[in-house]
C-alpha cells in the first residue's frame, strides 16, 4: 500500500467514524416538515343539526406540519440533512416544547387545542352569518389525580362559583384564589343539560394559591348543532380559519369555491379574527405540491412566507374571517388581481 493510499484510507475512516459520531450526538432541536392535508368540505367532515346545509364544490384543505416528536432526539446528521432541504427547517426543540414533556403529553395538549379551534370556528362562522352565540365559561382540562378529578369533567360549563356567577374564566380563577388552601369551593355546572352542584376540595399550588386542578376557557352556547369530523393524529389549533369556512359555505347557498382548490391555515376566534401559526413555509409547499390555487395565509404570518415553494400558487394575507370569504368569493370568480398577497420572494 503507499503512503498516498493509506493516507486516503486513514481519513476515509476518519470519516466514518465522524458520520456516525453524528449520527449519535442529540441536538436541542426540531425538525418542521410539510404534513399531509385534509378536505374540509370532503363527505362527512361538517355535520349540523338544526338548521338547513347546502352542497359544496370544491377543495377546501387545512394543513398540518410534521414535527420532530416529543420523545425523539434529533441527532446531528438528521439536523444537517433537514437543514439543507428546502421545505424542511430547524426549529429551536425549547420553541416547541417544554422542558421533559412527554410525548402523551403534547398528544393530549393538541387535541385540546384542536377541541377549543372547533369551538371558535363554530363561533365565528355562525356569528358571521348572523347567529347569536354567546360565550360561557367552560372546564378544559382536568389533571389526573387533583381534587377535580373525578367531580370536574371536560366539557362542563361553568355556571357559578360559590354562589356567584362567572363569565370569563378569570372569574373562576379569581374565586378559587379566594380560598385558602384546603377550603372547598362549591361550583355549578352545566353537564349536557343537567346542573349539578359540586363540591370540590382546593391544595396549594406551587405559589401558594388554592387550586382544585381544572384548567378553564372560553366556551360558546350554540344556537345549533355544528360538528367537525376530522383525523384525530390532527392537533393543534391552527386549523381553526379553515374550519370556520367549511362551516359557513355549508350554511350558505351556492358553492362558495365553486370547484376552486383552496388551502390555507390560521388560528382563529370567536369574533372571527385571524392569528400566527408555526410551520407557514412547509404549510405552503405541501399546499403547491398538491395543485391548490390560492392559499390564505395569516396577515400576521407574512413575514414567515419569504422565501417558501410557492409555484404558482397565490398566497393571500387575510386578517379575519370575512376576509378569507371575500378572497374565496373573488378567486371563484376569477377576479384576484386585487387581493392582498403575502410576498414570497
Amino acid at each position: 500500500m503507499t503512503r498516498r493510499t493509506a493516507t486516503l484510507a486513514f481519513a476515509g475512516a476518519i470519516l466514518v467514524v465522524l458520520v456516525a459520531v453524528a449520527a449519535l450526538l442529540p441536538v436541542p432541536y426540531v425538525v418542521y416538515s410539510p404534513g399531509p392535508m385534509e378536505n374540509a368540505l370532503g363527505d362527512d367532515v361538517i355535520s349540523v343539526e338544526g338548521a338547513e346545509t347546502f352542497d359544496t364544490d370544491g377543495v377546501l384543505n387545512l394543513t398540518t406540519v410534521g414535527v420532530t416528536p416529543a420523545d425523539v432526539r434529533l441527532d446531528l446528521l438528521s439536523a444537517l440533512q433537514a437543514w439543507v432541504d428546502p421545505n424542511r427547517a430547524i426549529v429551536p426543540r425549547d420553541l416547541v416544547y417544554g422542558k421533559d414533556e412527554t410525548a402523551e403529553e403534547v398528544r393530549e395538549e393538541n387535541a385540546r387545542y384542536m377541541q377549543r379551534s372547533q369551538d371558535s370556528a363554530k363561533a365565528a362562522a355562525l356569528r358571521e352569518l348572523g347567529y347569536d352565540v354567546p360565550e360561557t365559561v367552560v372546564i378544559e382540562m382536568v389533571v389526573d389525580g387533583s381534587p377535580a378529578d373525578g367531580t370536574l369533567e371536560p366539557g362542563d360549563t361553568v355556571e357559578e362559583v360559590d354562589g356567584e356567577a362567572v363569565t370569563s374564566p378569570q372569574d373562576v380563577i379569581d374565586a378559587v384564589r379566594a380560598h385558602e388552601p384546603g377550603e372547598t369551593v362549591e361550583v355549578v355546572v352545566d353537564r349536557s343539560g343537567e346542573v349539578l352542584t359540586l363540591t370540590v376540595d382546593t391544595v396549594a399550588s406551587d405559589e401558594g394559591h388554592a387550586q382544585v386542578g381544572a384548567g378553564v376557557s372560553v366556551g360558546f352556547k350554540f344556537p345549533i348543532q355544528v360538528e367537525v369530523h376530522i383525523n384525530e393524529r390532527i392537533g393543534g389549533p391552527s386549523a381553526g380559519m379553515i374550519f370556520a369556512l367549511a362551516i359557513y359555505d355549508t350554511l350558505t347557498p351556492g358553492a362558495m369555491l365553486d370547484g376552486l382548490r383552496v388551502a390555507g391555515t390560521g388560528v382563529i376566534n370567536g369574533d372571527g379574527e385571524v392569528g400566527a401559526i408555526g410551520g407557514i413555509q412547509q404549510k405552503i409547499a405541501a399546499a403547491a405540491d398538491d395543485d391548490v390555487e390560492l392559499f390564505l395565509a395569516p396577515a400576521s404570518n407574512c413575514d414567515d412566507v419569504v422565501g417558501a415553494r410557492n409555484g404558482d400558487m397565490q398566497v393571500v394575507s387575510i386578517e379575519t374571517l370575512d376576509d378569507a370569504i371575500e378572497a374565496v368569493e373573488a378567486a371563484a370568480s376569477g377576479v384576484t388581481d386585487s387581493l392582498p398577497s403575502c410576498s414570497v420572494s
